[in-house]
């Protein structure tokens, strides 16, 4: 029997994992970086190779990004495309990490722009695999593509019950968008035909989720980092000011001494950085402190990235790695917002509907975070319709 699609156009498809995976391969890549260097640091930064030879870590690192594509290529499943991801982000962490010896003429691994240039290249590949995943919505083809690949990799290994649940709501939404019906009943036989697995890594989350105290999880922490931000920010424009209109201060006397430069390109990348976040941030948490809370939440947190990401860009330039602190703070405030629009985004939905699983964030977040709106208002519909629909088979 031939399953045709009855797809005419053709368009490259968006896997839905396919973000996920690109954000972990950072990550595992950031992590080894600062592995690589305290371990370079408290070993006296040691060279393999003896006399008359430096074998570069950066070898390594194109060794592990090969390794990572061979396992990519020659393997079917779920795990070896996770191997792949963990080799490959080692090795390009390891490759970066030595950047500074591939844009100096003396080949200086301590290049003061190294951290830059790293931070640079890795909100440039965030800023663009979320432009991929926003670009359209999801298309027929690949709701069904995708919902193939899950059940490909069932039958090589399992299928865990939560992408089971979400290839059935992805094959929903290929039918209803007009996919062939043949073609969906096929790829459902598939998935009905594979086995069962459990998924140590979504285990691994909800555990480690389960580890950050409920401290953390406070919805009081809100209003603390939402006014500190705009605290800060206002103090920035301030300082923005002051340097514009005064071209400098300095005053040294026995008791103060005050000195503010003129403003060169950081001092205005942090000057606009702050105008921005002020201008964005402060009228939002008023709003969060009268109530409207949803949507001024999310400005709140559009702001807190804005923040973040241009201070970055300036620290990383003055400080090197002594930047860490501070991106590690802007990160911490994102995360604490994102957890309370989650939960805020979430009770409607449980509370509507007690069958509310991982599906939606798979198909409205994955592979259309940009109309998960639109996705929303109707998960209610398609189950019910999903329940009352007869069996095709």
């Amino acid at each position: 029997m031939v399953i045709r699609s009855d797809s005419p156009k053709r368009h490259v498809l968006r896997t839905a994992y396919g973000s996920s995976y690109a954000e972990a391969f950072l990550v595992i890549a950031i992590i080894t970086i600062l592995v690589t260097r305290l371990y370079l640091a408290l070993t006296g930064y040691p060279q393999v190779g003896g006399a008359t030879l430096h074998i570069a870590h950066a070898l390594y690192g194109g060794a592990a990004m090969m390794a990572a594509l061979l396992i990519g290529w020659l393997f079917l499943g779920f795990g070896p495309r996770v191997l792949a991801v963990v080799v490959g982000g080692i090795g390009f962490g390891l490759f970066l990490d030595e950047i500074g010896k591939f844009v100096t003429k003396d080949n200086d691994y301590f290049y003061g722009p190294s951290a830059e240039i790293m931070y640079v290249l890795i909100v440039l590949v965030l800023v663009a695999n979320r432009l991929i995943r926003i670009a359209r919505p999801p298309t027929a083809a690949e709701y069904l593509a995708n919902a193939a690949a899950i059940a490909a990799d069932g039958l090589a290994g399992g299928i865990p019950p939560h992408r089971r649940e979400a290839a059935a709501r992805m094959l929903d939404e290929a039918q209803k968008l007009g996919s062939a019906p043949r073609a969906v009943d096929g790829i459902r036989m598939i998935l009905d035909s594979a086995g069962h697995r459990d998924d140590r890594i979504e285990s691994g989350k909800r555990f480690a989720v389960g580890l950050i105290p409920g401290f953390f999880r406070s919805p009081r922490w809100v209003p603390i980092l939402g006014w500190l931000m705009v605290l800060a920010a206002a103090a920035g424009v301030v300082f923005g000011v002051v340097q514009l209109v005064s071209g400098g201060v300095h005053v040294d006397t026995d008791d103060v001494r005050i000195e503010i430069d003129r403003m060169g390109i950081t001092g205005g990348i942090l000057f606009v950085s702050a105008s921005i976040t002020l201008l964005m941030a402060l009228p939002a948490m008023i709003a969060v402190h009268r109530g409207d809370s949803l949507r001024a939440l999310r400005t709140v947190r559009t702001a807190a990235l804005i923040f973040t990401a241009l201070n970055a860009l300036a620290n990383f330039a003055t400080s090197g790695f002594g930047a860490l602190p501070n991106l590690a703070l802007g990160l911490f405030t994102m995360a604490v917002l994102s957890h309370h629009i989650s939960v805020r985004t979430e009770q409607p939905a449980r509370a509507a509907d007690p069958h509310h699983s991982a599906i939606g964030r798979v198909v409205g977040h994955r592979l259309d975070t940009g109309h998960s709106h639109r996705k929303n208002d109707n998960v209610q519909d398609d189950e019910q319709n999903h329940e009352d629909r007869p069996d095709d088979q």
